[in-house]
């Protein structure tokens, strides 16, 4: 058995890590790229594998950064299953539809500003190819152990990061000895909202781990996150300014409608006007009630018939999915807030809310959730002083404002206490985070009692 690692090597995105067996040969995850624009596309263009080679695709999750390649895959002549939890086959049919959108448009706002002797510029793929990638997706509970290969089978467990994701075991038995290399995708934090607790998973040969946040723990927990909230909520309501939140349509976004909710059962919010202005969010959201066997027992509660409250509709909380009514926002007089991905500030309707407010000195830019380098959202967080939307460069004169509380991966010390549970493996590799972040953590791992850590580098193949 061998390991290469094709994506979220020294960085945070493109999750791609391809498991070769006796049996065949299985890829971990296989996200988009996202970064600077012409390695990004070329990254993403060039799995570095052939797609005809691999026999099967194991998905941790619906993020984008772990499934957003797998319609290019599936175009370049792969024809395999694609496993994944139920909830993640809902949600990742829903992100793809919406990136093979994007694409297309990309593509094609390019291809209007193009010179007449510049090549035409196709997109990544289009809704047709995230169909077929769609039709690929085989739903396997929490739980329940099915075979990938011959003499290769996996396992989920609930990872707590966001609806549907997993940690992964893949148990290969083979020549009388048994391997097992355990795969944590994106996990999760304790006592989160919404969600469970990550799960345990037995001991492993090898231990693949994310380090998003391996060298620092969140700011604040959850409790004192709500109360931050609503800080900036009344702050920005006395200067009679309004709240922008870039937030991922998937998890961020229901945080913290969630978070909204509780401080409008408690009585704080009154007739706050509250706006969820992203269609992607709606389908997000309506595919997390469908899903109830994934929360946690306060939030399956909230949705009990006889307990009052809806954490995803309540109040004075608003969807909005056409563009005309994200239209009438930027006209809108008096306080408000308003919910729009992208989180990262690199695309969606929240830069149309920028372009219009982000000069208004009266209005707050909330910042939720972790911004990759080169994206507008890492540039706002780091105290620009202009911002370039749409080939405009706009003042910032609104207040920009960092919540830590509600990241939904684990922090530090979270990552180190699951780690330990996985102590006894022979390798262990530190994954999806920043260099100087996954090094940190494999240097914690290293004092903790592993054996060996590793760092990989971008096309790097270990033998376990």
């Amino acid at each position: 058995m061998k390991i290469t690692f094709h994506g979220a090597a020294r960085t945070v995105t493109g999750s791609r890590h391809l498991l070769e067996t006796a049996s065949g040969r299985v890829l971990l995850d296989c996200g988009l790229v996202q970064g600077p624009r012409k390695e990004a596309e070329a990254r993403n263009r060039s799995l570095g594998f052939d797609p005809k080679s691999l026999d099967a695709v194991i998905l941790s999750h619906a993020h984008i950064d772990h499934s957003g390649v797998l319609p290019v895959l599936v175009k370049e002549g792969f024809e395999g299953p694609i496993f994944c939890t139920p909830a993640t086959r809902d949600i990742a049919g829903v992100m793809l539809m919406d990136s093979a959108s994007i694409q297309v448009s990309d593509a094609g706002h390019l291809n209007r500003h193009r010179r007449p002797s510049d090549r035409e510029i196709e997109p990544l793929y289009t809704p047709e190819d995230a169909r077929e990638a769609i039709g690929r997706f085989v739903a396997v509970p929490y739980g329940r152990e099915l075979e990938a290969l011959p003499n290769v089978r996996f396992r989920f467990a609930d990872a707590g990061h966001i609806l549907g994701s997993a940690v992964t075991s893949v148990t290969e038995r083979a020549h009388g000895t048994v391997k097992r290399v355990v795969f944590t995708g994106d996990l999760g934090r304790r006592n989160f909202p919404i969600l469970r607790n990550p799960e345990p998973v037995p001991q492993a040969d090898a231990f693949l781990t994310e380090s998003t946040y391996g060298g620092r723990d969140h700011a604040g927990e959850v409790p004192e996150a709500k109360t931050q909230l609503f800080e900036v909520i009344r702050k920005t309501v006395e200067r009679g300014g309004h709240v922008i939140v870039p937030a991922f349509a998937l998890g961020r976004a229901q945080t913290l409608t969630y978070l909204l909710h509780e401080l409008w059962m408690e009585g704080k919010l009154g007739r706050f006007p509250i706006f969820v202005d992203s269609p992607l969010s709606i389908n997000v959201t309506s595919i997390y009630r469908v899903h109830p066997d994934c929360f946690d027992r306060k939030t399956a509660a909230y949705l009990d018939d006889d307990v009052p409250g809806d954490p995803f509709g309540f109040g004075e909380l608003k969807y909005l999915r056409s563009s005309d009514e994200s239209r009438t926002l930027n006209n809108r007089e008096g306080a408000y807030l308003v919910i729009a991905a992208s989180g990262m500030c690199e695309g969606g309707r929240v830069l149309h809310h920028l372009k219009h407010g982000i000069g208004d000195e009266r209005n707050t830019v909330l910042m939720v959730g972790f911004s990759a380098q080169h994206t507008l959202g890492r540039r706002l967080v780091d105290g620009a002083k202009t911002a370039r939307i749409f080939g405009g460069e706009y003042p910032v004169r609104a207040e920009v404002l960092r919540l830590d509380g509600l990241s939904q991966h684990a922090g530090r010390q979270e990552l180190l206490d699951y780690a330990m549970s996985q102590k006894k493996a022979q390798i262990a590799f530190c994954v999806h985070g920043e260099e100087e972040q996954s090094e940190a953590l494999a240097e914690g791992m290293r004092a903790g009692g592993f054996a060996r850590v590793e760092v990989p580098s971008l096309g790097q193949t270990f033998e376990l």
